[in-house]
């Protein structure tokens, strides 16, 4: 048997699968996201403990005889989050969270003090931890001279199972301090913000093994000798999850925030176009993605304002045969791909007094859809070909999304069978790889594509000429 710990922001889930990867049991927890200040996004490391505690006591209590038989762990997590411990591995202070967005005026300093962009591969956004680090030193500096290990977030739960300092290569690419191309700590980007290799944890692959299961936890699940993996950051645990491991295979998230992922052979950034260029968690693979901060969380701000569930919506919009009349911008918290623009807003344009709900909540979906056209534009100025992906997250359900997806695109949507995919499963599947099996990385049963409707296609190609416009527009306007 084998366990996938996926830390998330909202909660913990637990996935237990055997031998031939069939599910055996999930458990669940929550969490809570404390934001002090405005921009501020925060965490309790030991809430992450808690909610593990109590995800793995839900699976137990749900599958006791199959835990009873586990073998390897394997964690996903969030990442770029902060979490600064002292010389007895206590936290410092509460972790700063991705979405965290205080060290935006750090970002500036750091980029001119090293090579982030030709070492590290990205743009210095205020998501990622290394200006987080450069925001303690400046602002909180007792505490950031006591700092004897930064860990990321899914590190620390590795550390409350194994007692070790460690972490891997996808998530490691989240900090900005790893040189992606060598798959290793940066020397120079690491004394850019005032830290040494010492106060970071060492270097695996996901799919290797990071350690053992402490003799206490072990005594604790009633469990024997049990291999850690190195895991993986979400986005690459989620790749590993559908078997996204081979150059040119691609999946779009369609969750709260938007994704699209391709795996490739070789470390190839565009930070002009603010592509995220990572290791993956496999070997001597790397991956590009472009990140839209607003997805169905577009739809779900619209639900809000307008008092009308998020499901009722979205079925009020058909299979389009034209675009919607209403043009919509979806940078409600700013936007990453392709414009590295936090302070970027969110726009309806083109509203007038015959248009309703049908109306603006297609123009919601389009936009959308308009954004992860722009991510696989710039994904593919780096070399990348994107012509099909699969498919995750909530959003997937409204086959009209889909469709506006793939016309906006040009890419065929692979929609998965009913079976498991996602990040709990990646990190099961990193658990056996670590544990000497093979072949665990297999792609999922197709159930239907969704392929782009020439003429629709042909619309929107020249549609989003206007949403392009009126993102420069309104950009010089504020």
């Amino acid at each position: 048997m084998y366990l996938g710990l996926d830390l998330g922001t909202s909660g913990v889930k637990a996935l237990l699968v055997d031998d031939a990867q069939r599910r055996v049991g999930e458990g669940h927890a929550a969490l809570g996201v404390q934001r002090p200040y405005p921009g501020w996004s925060e965490q309790d490391p030991d809430d992450w403990i808690r909610a593990c505690e109590a995800a793995i006591a839900d699976l137990r209590a749900r599958a006791p005889e199959g835990f009873a038989a586990l073998k390897g762990i394997g964690v996903s997590g969030q990442m770029h989050g902060a979490t600064l411990l002292d010389a007895n591995d206590r936290p410092l202070r509460p972790a700063m969270l991705w979405n965290d967005g205080r060290s935006a005026a750090e970002c500036a300093v750091l980029e001119a003090r090293a090579d982030f962009r030709g070492i590290g591969g990205n743009i210095v956004m205020a998501g990622f931890t290394a200006p987080k680090l450069e925001w303690v030193r400046t602002h909180e500096p007792e505490i950031f001279a006591k700092i004897a290990k930064v860990l990321l977030p899914k590190d620390y739960v590795g550390l409350w199972l194994t007692g070790r300092h460690m972490s891997e290569m996808s998530d490691a690419a989240g900090t900005l301090w790893l040189d992606v191309a060598r798959r290793d700590w940066s020397e120079d980007l690491l004394a850019a913000t005032g830290l040494s290799r010492a106060q970071m944890p060492e270097l695996v692959e996901g799919s290797a093994a990071a350690g053992s299961l402490r003799p206490a936890l072990a005594q604790t699940w009633g469990v024997g000798a049990v291999t850690v993996a190195g895991g993986a950051g979400d986005n690459a645990a989620t790749a590993c999850g559908f078997g996204i491991v081979q150059p040119g295979e691609a999946f779009v998230s369609l969750g709260t925030s938007g994704v699209l992922f391709t795996a490739t052979d070789r470390f190839a950034a565009n930070t002009d176009g603010a592509v995220h260029s990572f290791c993956h968690a496999v070997p001597q693979t790397w991956h590009q993605m472009g990140v839209i901060l607003s997805a169905t969380d577009s739809l779900n701000w619209l639900s809000e304002v307008t008092g009308t569930g998020a499901a009722d919506l979205a079925g009020l919009v058909a299979p389009p045969t034209a675009p919607s009349p209403v043009t919509f911008l979806p940078y409600l918290s700013g936007e990453r791909t392709p414009h590295n623009a936090p302070e970027a807003s969110a726009s309806f344009i083109g509203l007038r007094r015959d248009h309703g709900l049908p109306e603006m909540t297609q123009a919601v979906f389009e936009g959308v859809a308009f954004a992860f056209a722009d991510c696989r534009r710039v994904i593919e100025e780096a070399g990348a070909r994107v012509d099909t992906a699969w498919v995750a997250g909530g959003g997937s359900q409204s086959d009209a999304w889909l469709q506006i997806i793939a016309a906006a695109t040009g890419m065929t949507l692979k929609l998965p069978d009913g079976g498991a995919q996602g990040a709990a499963l990646g990190a099961a599947r990193l658990a056996m790889a670590a544990c000497g099996e093979r072949d665990v990385f297999t792609l999922p049963t197709l159930a239907r594509e969704v392929t782009p409707e020439p003429g629709l296609q042909d619309a929107y190609a020249a549609r989003i000429d206007t949403y392009r416009e009126a993102f420069s527009a309104l950009s010089a306007l504020s």
